[in-house]
């Protein structure tokens, strides 16, 4: 027998203090001792004003674990969250290949026995490991569950990681020795954060949201993988893992840097993480905009708003854009904690009411994938 699962609680953690658009090469450094050409343009486009990253500029490098970030929104779920019987987590980038990250966040807050989940990918992770828990405690096998999204990206975007590709081709093209626009394009896109939930089986307190249902899907099976990181195209095109690629290669290419084909993520990102999913699933869940109270959209970039809200109409769901609700432009693109982090905002805020209907939207461009989330609040 299936139970209504409630959302009781909702934290959020952003390390360190905002870092304004001046201000970010100055934290992650400049590529070879040179202002990135793309920085200003992307920025432009992307309309993010303030970001968080974990880098303690006093020394430079990481000043916490993505265990140790999530572990903080936990927490800010409050002392008082009872004995939680489920653990599920999402992130793109753990601290370590193996173990999980759920364990590691598990061991970080010292809580007793549970079960520990953690759902991979990129932005999609967070909500995977959102409906992980929401179907534990709908199943009866949770009575509480706490579901995470985090990511510590910054490392990754230091000026350091691109250095020996940086100098690689200096040698072999001095005409145009930067790095590539794939990868430099992220360095103004990602930022740090974590977001968690707390999921029961009955409401409690003021801003309760019943979470009605969560549904996840890929379009792998049509379109090629847009984000990656750990792996390089091979002159094929095809995606070659670092287990593939000579370790001479990794610092001279930035194997591990996070890399994203910008075209094809222009081509279909309305298309197939809105467009298409959504048309199924308008006729599925009998969806009508005037029934959408407040639509929250995952956006890596503002530059994405109006093909999202084009796709919308074109679909029939025309929810009206003072219905909409981001924190972007504040907060920062942070991967698999945005929906988590923006969720978080929009209840504390007060601007939810009792009845009100949320739809959240989180598309992921790995290889195309979304999710769509359902709460009312009760």
């Amino acid at each position: 027998m299936t139970v209504d699962v409630f959302l009781t609680r909702s934290a959020a953690f952003l390390p360190y203090s905002p870092v304004s658009n001046e201000e970010i090469e100055d934290v992650l450094g400049m590529v070879g001792g040179q202002a990135s050409r793309a920085r200003r343009l992307i920025l432009r486009s992307n309309g993010i004003l303030s970001r968080h990253y974990a880098i303690d500029r006093a020394t430079g490098k990481a000043g916490m674990t993505n265990a140790q970030l999530t572990a903080r929104a936990i927490r800010a779920l409050g002392d008082d969250i009872g004995a939680v019987d489920c653990l599920a987590t999402g992130t793109s980038l753990p601290d370590q290949l193996l173990p999980n990250h759920a364990v590691m966040v598990h061991g970080e807050l010292g809580w007793p026995r549970l079960e520990a989940v953690s759902c991979a990918g990129i932005c999609l992770s967070g909500t995977a490991a959102l409906k992980h828990a929401w179907l534990s405690v709908r199943a009866g096998e949770a009575q509480r569950a706490v579901a995470t999204g985090s990511e510590l990206v910054s490392p990754l975007l230091m000026a350091s990681n691109f250095e020996a590709e940086f100098a690689h081709k200096v040698q072999v093209l001095e005409q145009r020795p930067e790095i590539a626009f794939e990868k430099d394009f992220l360095r103004w896109m990602l930022s740090d954060g974590a977001g968690a939930v707390l999921l029961e089986r009955q409401p409690r307190g003021p801003s309760s949201l019943r979470v009605d249902w969560i549904d996840l899907s890929s379009a792998a099976h049509e379109l090629p993988a847009c984000m990656y990181a750990g792996t390089d195209r091979d002159a094929h095109g095809a995606l070659q893992g670092w287990m593939q690629t000579s370790p001479s290669q990794w610092h001279t290419q930035s194997t591990f840097a996070i890399k994203q084909d910008v075209r094809l993520l222009n081509e279909n990102i309305a298309r197939a993480t809105l467009g298409d999913p959504l048309r199924e699933l308008m006729a599925r869940r009998d969806l009508k905009a005037n029934e959408i109270d407040w639509f929250l959209p995952h956006l890596s970039s503002f530059y994405f708003e109006q093909p999202m809200r084009e796709c919308l109409e074109a679909v029939g769901l025309p929810i009206p854009r003072d219905r909409w609700f981001t924190n972007l432009a504040e907060k920062g693109n942070t991967g698999a904690a945005s929906p988590f982090i923006m969720l978080d905002e929009l209840i504390r805020s007060g601007r939810i009411r009792t009845g009100h209907k949320l739809l959240m939207f989180v598309p992921e461009s790995g290889r195309f994938s979304s999710g769509f989330i359902h709460l009312e609040a009760v």
